[in-house]
Formats: C-alpha cells, sequence, structure tokens
C-alpha cells in the first residue's frame, strides 16, 4: 500500500456537531418534524376528545435518540459542507418523508445491497454518511480506501451488538443471529459477527420454524446438505453445522419483537443442554434496543383499554414498526399506515398488509362513519416523526367531521 492510500485510510471521522451548526440545525429539524398539537396531548395525558371521537396516543413513540441523532448528524453535514457531494449509504432510517427531504437536501443514495462500481467513483473530497443501522465491513473499508471524509450515525445499540458478536467470534462461538438476513442492520451485524480476522461464522434466523430447524440439527445433526440449502442465504461463507453449532450464541437485531427473540433463546438454549447435558456452550445477552422495547411495552399497556381500531404510523419497511403492526392486530383491527393520505376517505383506507406484504385499500366504515362515539389509538415506530402523526391525528377527526381549527383550539 502507498503512503498515499494509508494517508487516506488514516482520515478521521468528521466532527460536525459543531455548536454553531447544530443551532441551525436544530431549528431546521424542528420546523420539518416538530408538533406542537402532539406535544399537547402528550401533556394532557396522551388522549384527546372531541364531541364523541376521541384519539388516544401510545405513551411511548415515534423518534427515538439514537434516530434523533442521525437525522441531526445529516443535516449538519450538509451544513459543515455545503458545496461538496454527500452520499448516504442507503437510507439514513426507515421513514420515507425523512429520506425525501435528505434527498431534497442533496444527498444522493448509494446503494446498500451489494457494494456496487458506484463506490469506486467516490474521491477524497466526497462526504459519506454511514446510516443509522451501520454499514457491514466491506462497505467501510471501501470508502476508507476512497479516503472520502466519514460521517458516521451508526446507533449505539446497534454498535453494543457489534461488540458483542466480534467477542463472540474472539472465543469460537458461532453467532446466531435473530433478524431479517436482508435488512441493513443486520447485514452489518453479520459482517462483524466474522470476526477482526474474517474467521468467524453467524447464522441469521427470522422465525421460530428456522429456529426449529437449527435446533433440531443441534439436537440430532441430520442432512447437512438440506440444512445448507435452507440457510444459503443467511449464513456465513463456509458454515458448516457439524463444526459452527457447537458452540453458540445469541443476538438480534436490535429492532425485533422482544418475546420471539426470547423464545428462540430459550428453544436453543434447550437445545444446547438435550446434546451436551448442560449449556456451557450457549451464551445469549439481552441486545434488544430499549427505545424498541419501550414502545412494544406501551402499546401492550394502551391495548388494556377498550379501542375501536389502531393505526400504526410508519415506513412500510421499518422493522420495529412492523412489529407494533403484528403487536396490534393480534387484539382489534389494526392499520399500517405511511401518513396521513392513506385515510382516503370513510369508506377506505390504504394500508399495508403484513400477510399480502403489499400496500392494499380496504373498505372499513365501520368505526369511521356514523355518530357512535369511537376512541381510535395511534402510536408509531422509532423512526416516524411527530408532524406524521399530526397529520393522522388531524385527518381523523376530519372524517368524523371535525375541522382542524377545532382540533387545534382544543
Amino acid at each position: 500500500m502507498s503512503e498515499a492510500a494509508a494517508d487516506k485510510q488514516k482520515r478521521p471521522r468528521v466532527n460536525v456537531r459543531r455548536p454553531d451548526v447544530m443551532t441551525q440545525v436544530n431549528a431546521e429539524v424542528e420546523r420539518h418534524y416538530r408538533s406542537s398539537i402532539v406535544e399537547r396531548i402528550r401533556e394532557n395525558g396522551g388522549e384527546i376528545t372531541i364531541g364523541n371521537t376521541t384519539v388516544r396516543l401510545a405513551q411511548q413513540f415515534g423518534f427515538c435518540y439514537g434516530v434523533e441523532r442521525a437525522i441531526d448528524l445529516a443535516y449538519a453535514a450538509r451544513r459543515v459542507f455545503p458545496d461538496q457531494r454527500i452520499f448516504l449509504i442507503g437510507e439514513i432510517i426507515h421513514n420515507p418523508e425523512v429520506n425525501r427531504q435528505l434527498v431534497d437536501m442533496g444527498i444522493v443514495s448509494l446503494p446498500w445491497k451489494e457494494l456496487s462500481d458506484d463506490y469506486d467513483k467516490l474521491s477524497e473530497d466526497d462526504v459519506v454518511i454511514v446510516p443509522a443501522f451501520g454499514a457491514p465491513t466491506n462497505f467501510m473499508e471501501k470508502i476508507e480506501e476512497r479516503g472520502c471524509y466519514v460521517v458516521d450515525t451508526t446507533c449505539g445499540d446497534v454498535m453494543k451488538v457489534w461488540r458483542r458478536v466480534r467477542g463472540y467470534a474472539k472465543d469460537g462461538i458461532t453467532s446466531i443471529i435473530h433478524g431479517k438476513a436482508g435488512h441493513e442492520e443486520t447485514q452489518a451485524t453479520a459482517s462483524r459477527a466474522m470476526g477482526d480476522d474474517g474467521k468467524g461464522h453467524y447464522l441469521i434466523v427470522l422465525t421460530l420454524d428456522e429456529t426449529d430447524a437449527v435446533c433440531r440439527y443441534i439436537r440430532e445433526g441430520g442432512d447437512k446438505e438440506a440444512f445448507l440449502k435452507r440457510f444459503s442465504h443467511a449464513a456465513s461463507q463456509g458454515f458448516d453445522p457439524d463444526l459452527h453449532l457447537a458452540k453458540v450464541g445469541v443476538a438480534n437485531q436490535t429492532t425485533m419483537l422482544k418475546s420471539e427473540t426470547e423464545e428462540i433463546q430459550r428453544r436453543v438454549r434447550a437445545a444446547v443442554e438435550t446434546r451436551d447435558g448442560n449449556a456451557d456452550s450457549f451464551i445469549f445477552f439481552d441486545t434488544i434496543c430499549g427505545a424498541t422495547q419501550e414502545r412494544q411495552d406501551a402499546l401492550f399497556e394502551m391495548l388494556r383499554r377498550p379501542m375501536d381500531m389502531l393505526f400504526v404510523v410508519g415506513g412500510y419497511n421499518s422493522s420495529n414498526t412492523t412489529h407494533l403492526v403484528e403487536i396490534g392486530e393480534q387484539s382489534l383491527p389494526t392499520f399500517f399506515i405511511r401518513n396521513a393520505a392513506c385515510l382516503e376517505s370513510l369508506e377506505q383506507i390504504v394500508h399495508f398488509d403484513l400477510h399480502e406484504k403489499s400496500e392494499i385499500a380496504s373498505s372499513y366504515p365501520g368505526v369511521l362513519l356514523g355518530d357512535k362515539p369511537v376512541v381510535i389509538g395511534i402510536t408509531a415506530g422509532a423512526s416516524c416523526p411527530n408532524n406524521l402523526i399530526e397529520d393522522t391525528i388531524f385527518r381523523i377527526f376530519e372524517m368524523r367531521g371535525i375541522p382542524r381549527d377545532a382540533v387545534k383550539g382544543e
């Protein structure tokens, strides 16, 4: 490696959180995403009633600290580098409204599923933002090789998981990662599970059915070829279940459903105990994000009180938001919407159906039509800004015949 190339790799991360910059950034972010209506409702116990219509908010919803930090850093990057090209690996978070704002600021999204030749075109004058999910190690090595300025917004909770799986690899322990194999965060975590020397191993499981397949192999062995075929897109290169399931440690994508991660942990531990007579070759640490857990717990608490329907607001590719929908639909009619525009009319709601895996239009006039008293709940994932919640509140009341000014003045 040349001395010039070495110097490029040593370029430090950029501190864009300068006091003068952040004063401007805070004002800009507040203007884009703040909602005085939402804040007022929260101060009044999380509920607003006008006439025969009640809208109830979960106690915890919307932006978490990690998301706020990522957005602040992205906005600050444009302030610090007003004239330079700024790129972002994929999306900063999983919310279309927020990502649209960054596009409007001239921040260009780079492919994130694979390392394309777009990265070879980067120069040392360019700025690359790493999203809140983080990025795989080969992406980080490439942008360092190109000598770019790097603004790293990776969430602290994600980095805790990375430290855990790196530790597993160092100790010869295979990481069983509960997550979505195609998710940015899980890909980033899997790359760290290879260890600093690249010799570690991982296996990604999403469902309890996949977990049971792993557990059967731990207990009984089996058809190696069939096993590897099933997990061909969810295992490290060179993975051998006969060797690499001997010692295992469970980790997770930080936004998964907590109860599912706990059940996966229980089943894998039981399988190791059956095989070995003890659990010495099994390790587990809780790596669910605190904000994700808070929003799930708040929804469970919210569902203890009667409601007629629930709206979950957020990006359709948001993992933590998806799990809120899964929780809600077990108890009452639940609609996963991007924004208030999905509430097209009293007769029709456009929403994302988790089972169909697509956006559909549903007729649901029973609650929204008529003069009967209704209670409508709203929650949102950690990547949803308050202005989208406000728009949804206004739209619900408008559909019930209550004008926006009445909501503002309440």
